[in-house]
């Protein structure tokens, strides 16, 4: 860094070409100021430390933050180039998450091999695994954490597998709205910690998206509902033993990241978020797993935790539907088995789920199920 006394001596010297250092010392500090309004650009963004830190996580080089940047602890709102008219949510609570726009490459009809195929997930390996149409397939959350969305098709439905490695929040969309099909990419943006995608089907209206709302929030698509389709968070070996014809995404995604190591490992250890939620509930751990059912009038979270040992399956009713959910504490993992029409399911973290329908009811066991 350049130093206020060294500019005098500077200014008055010449070089032997006969070239005045008072235009170097000038550069010189213009770079500087250049670099300064650098500092105060990325420092706008929102948790620069980490979102720099974030990026080349998943950009798989080390991470390089500059001075500049950590002493930053607030969050601040950006503008990148989407639609944000008709904005359902709070403008100054949309937050950068530290990536730009695609910065995390949502894939779009991406290779799947079979399961015994090369690269195939471990049994204890989380997935997402979605059937439908008469086809099962897997996704690995390996992978999704570097891509957070996938365009995919099964049979004859276009589907977005959408994963938020933030709120561990896990969502399969039918792609088809009154607007017409859509592609979904990932904007950097977040709206309480949460992924939000925008449209890339080339329509032009950018309009930005929640997973965790089920609808878009800005633009042409503001109030849009997604339709929710059945899925299940679990781990591939179970996934597998059910469902033993699945294929699975495979690692050859066209993007060089490595899928074997888990840029958010430390962030699951410990209850501290990176971004805000609110509002929020003590009622369980911040980072509890746990299964979100919902209807058109009512919200319930069913915690891992609601299921005492050797319980593996409970009857789950709210606004008056039932589903029935199992259990496997082995690894952790609860899925629906089956539900009555008008009853949606999603999974997330406490904190992610709670800050997004602050009136839902939690599952307690001791508490019969109320009368349809």
């Amino acid at each position: 860094m350049l130093r206020s006394d060294s500019e005098a001596p500077l200014d008055k010297a010449q070089s032997s070409s006969g070239i005045s250092f008072d235009a170097t010392a000038r550069t010189a500090r213009q770079h500087l100021r250049k670099w300064l309004l650098i500092g105060a650009i990325l420092a706008s963004s929102s948790v620069a430390v980490i979102g720099a830190a974030y990026y080349e996580a998943l950009r798989g080089r080390p991470s390089i933050v500059c001075d500049a940047c950590v002493s930053l602890t607030q969050h601040r709102p950006t503008a990148p180039p989407f639609d944000f008219g008709s904005l359902r949510v709070p403008r100054s609570e949309v937050l950068s998450g530290g990536p730009p726009k695609d910065g995390i490459p949502a894939l779009t009809s991406p290779r799947v091999i079979t399961a015994s195929g090369r690269g195939a997930p471990q049994d204890s390996d989380r997935v997402i695994g979605v059937s439908l149409d008469g086809h099962d397939r897997a996704y690995p959350l390996a992978i999704l954490n570097y891509h957070e969305i996938v365009n995919d098709r099964l049979g004859e439905t276009p589907v977005a597998v959408t994963y938020c490695p933030l709120c561990d929040s896990a969502l399969v969309f039918d792609r088809r709205t009154s607007l017409g099909e859509k592609e979904f990419g990932v904007s950097g943006l977040l709206y309480n910690s949460n992924v939000l995608m925008y449209d890339r089907s080339g329509r032009g209206d950018d309009s930005l998206w929640s997973q965790l709302m089920a609808s878009g929030v800005s633009g042409a698509a503001s109030d849009l509902k997604l339709l929710a389709l059945p899925i299940e968070l679990t781990t591939w070996g179970a996934w597998l033993s059910r469902h033993p014809t699945s294929d699975v995404l495979s690692t050859d995604t066209g993007h060089r990241r490595d899928y074997v190591r888990n840029p958010y490992e430390g962030y699951f250890n410990g209850p501290r978020l990176i971004f805000p939620a609110e509002p929020s509930d003590d009622r369980l751990p911040t980072k509890a797993k746990v299964l979100g059912l919902w209807t058109e009038s009512a919200d319930l979270a069913v915690p891992v935790s609601a299921f005492p040992e050797g319980v593996t399956t409970a009857r789950v009713s709210v606004a008056g539907k039932n589903t029935l959910v199992e259990c496997d504490s082995s690894s952790g993992t609860l899925r629906v088995i089956e539900a009555d029409d008008g009853v949606n399911w999603m999974y997330s973290l406490w904190f992610a789920w709670y800050a997004f329908h602050p009136e839902t009811d939690l599952y307690d066991p001791a508490v019969p199920p109320s009368p349809q």
